[in-house]
């Protein structure tokens, strides 16, 4: 599940796993009108994946399911991570992005696809990755890690925590893009407690999950004003430790204690919801 290694100027790819906000407490908003984050995030094995081979000039291709809601230009945060790394002095490669994970979906896709491109491309080109990623968006800095987070502020404060217990997520959107932006505005009190300052650590996945159920996401009931369909996908995974919808949204997510058992939630929604999104995968930690 990691990047292939390869030298500079080789073919190198790898993976843009999912970001899933576990809790997200909204704690203050800036006057510039950033708000600030209090976050536990993971990464799931459940992703994109990129593909870097040498060009002379800086070309993005996209296939995959959710290729086109994906553009190919500067909107892109492949192409903007790109020209942010290359400092403006020219470098060329091709880079081929396989869209698995659903756009405006709550689970960083765009964000995780550049931080993927940063350290590709940092290998191909050999140069260094800047320090202020937070340009490229907040979620960036904390794709740049694979392993569990703690993210603050707005998106720029990050460290590591855990380790956790192994534990599975079930990922459900009902194909429904909810932007930052709507949800935000509805958000009525944006000042609310972080979470405890010292993070628990559990060694088994009940009793995580357990600990979760005491913490929030600020953006949930907002976000479903947005896309009322996120109650469905809630719903949909009663057999969870805990269900909680990520990031502003829409896609949701079951926490379970073994592969089997989110494997067979996964295939039950889906049978049950054929439009929607379902993925399953681990908790990487």
């Amino acid at each position: 599940m990691t990047d292939t290694a390869g030298a500079v100027g080789l073919e190198v790819s790898g993976y843009a796993w999912a970001k899933v906000n576990l809790t997200l407490h909204v704690t203050g908003q800036r006057g510039d009108g950033y708000h600030l984050l209090d976050s536990l995030v993971v990464r799931v094995a459940v992703g994109d994946r990129l593909k870097v081979t040498p060009a002379d000039q800086l070309d993005l291709v996209i296939d995959g399911p959710y290729a086109a809601a994906a553009p190919t230009d500067a909107r892109n945060l492949v192409i903007r991570a790109a020209r942010l790394l290359d400092g403006q002095t020219g470098r060329g490669a091709k880079l081929h992005l396989t869209k698995m994970l659903p756009a405006q979906a709550g689970i960083g896709g765009g964000s995780a696809d550049a931080a993927t491109a940063l350290r590709l491309l940092g290998q191909h080109w050999g140069v260094p990755i800047p320090q202020d990623l937070a340009v490229l968006g907040a979620d960036v800095p904390v794709c740049m890690r694979n392993t569990p987070q703690r993210m603050r502020g707005v998106g720029d404060q990050v460290e590591s925590v855990g380790p956790l217990p192994p534990c599975w997520l079930v990922l459900v959107n009902p194909n429904r893009s909810a932007a930052t932006p709507d949800v935000f505005k509805r958000l009525e009190n944006k000042l609310n407690a972080p979470m405890p300052l010292q993070l628990p650590v559990f060694a088994e996945a009940p009793a995580f999950a357990a600990w979760l159920g005491t913490q929030r996401n600020d953006l949930e009931q907002p976000a479903r004003q947005v896309v009322p369909e996120i109650d469905a996908c809630l719903a949909a995974l009663p057999d969870a430790l805990l269900a909680r919808m990520s990031g502003s949204g829409a896609t949701c997510f079951g926490l379970y204690e073994s592969e089997k058992l989110a494997a067979h939630a996964a295939a039950r929604i889906a049978k049950d919801h054929p439009d929607w999104w379902v993925a399953s995968g681990a908790v990487i930690s």
